[in-house]
């Protein structure tokens, strides 16, 4: 019974890691069944409490209409954007303690890549191996649509906004500042974040000129740029 119960929770956890290769192993633990609800219980007036002083500066009230979570790869940073109708106010900068690869898109399962582009959260999941953690909806479908134009398939998937440090293809956040980020998508609604996951902060930076940069990904980088620019930098 016991060693049933075990394979089930690892071939549970396997299925979080679906972008590694073959051969390589995660240590993970195994964590309970806490629903949403039980971890705003848990999380959320500590971290409400956290976030009231970054929203009453930029005058947005809680919880804002619009969310924007930029992913600056290069810089390591996470910026929180909101809105509530009006312009764009920047209200946060955490620090990305941990994101393996490099500037490039994700392409396939086990590159180790963060993808590049604009995504949605596509679930949360309370029971994370690292503690808790916002699904991208990687790959999208543009993503699916240039992978089958260039014949790739075995895309990988489950990027994860999540807690600890460690990183494989995610955005590793540290246990506070992923339940920061939890309770935020939760009380303004997962439809209402848009996470833009950029190779750099084009606002102070260039990509460096590649000849074999493919036409899709230079057209990409562009939206990415023209995005990037029209919001706020963070003041400090």
């Amino acid at each position: 019974m016991v060693l049933g119960l075990l394979g089930a929770a690892l071939a549970l956890g396997a299925r979080f890691f679906d972008h590694l290769p073959s051969g390589v192993v995660v240590k993970q633990k195994i964590r309970g069944q806490a629903t949403v609800a039980d971890c705003l219980t848990q999380f959320g007036p500590a971290a409400r409490q956290r976030w009231k002083p970054f929203f009453e500066r930029a005058g947005v009230p809680y919880p804002p209409q619009k969310l924007i979570f930029l992913g600056l790869k290069e810089e390591k940073r996470l910026e929180i954007y909101a809105s509530n109708g009006g312009d764009w106010k920047w209200i946060r900068t955490l620090p990305i303690l941990r994101a393996s690869g490099k500037i490039g898109p994700k392409l396939r399962l086990g590159d180790f890549q963060v993808p590049e582009g604009f995504y949605k959260v596509e679930s949360v999941n309370p029971n994370s191996a690292y503690h808790l953690a916002l699904r991208v909806n990687y790959p999208n479908e543009s993503d699916r649509a240039i992978a089958a134009r260039d014949g790739r398939d075995n895309l990988g998937g489950n990027i994860m906004i999540h807690g600890s440090n460690v990183s494989i293809g995610c955005l590793a956040m540290g246990d506070e500042a992923a339940e920061d980020l939890f309770v935020l998508t939760e009380d303004a609604g997962r439809s209402r974040v848009e996470i833009v996951l950029s190779p750099l902060d084009f606002r102070i930076s260039k990509m460096p000129p590649d000849p074999n940069r493919p036409d899709w990904l230079q057209e990409r980088y562009a939206r990415l740029a023209q995005f990037v620019q029209t919001l706020p930098r963070d003041p400090n």
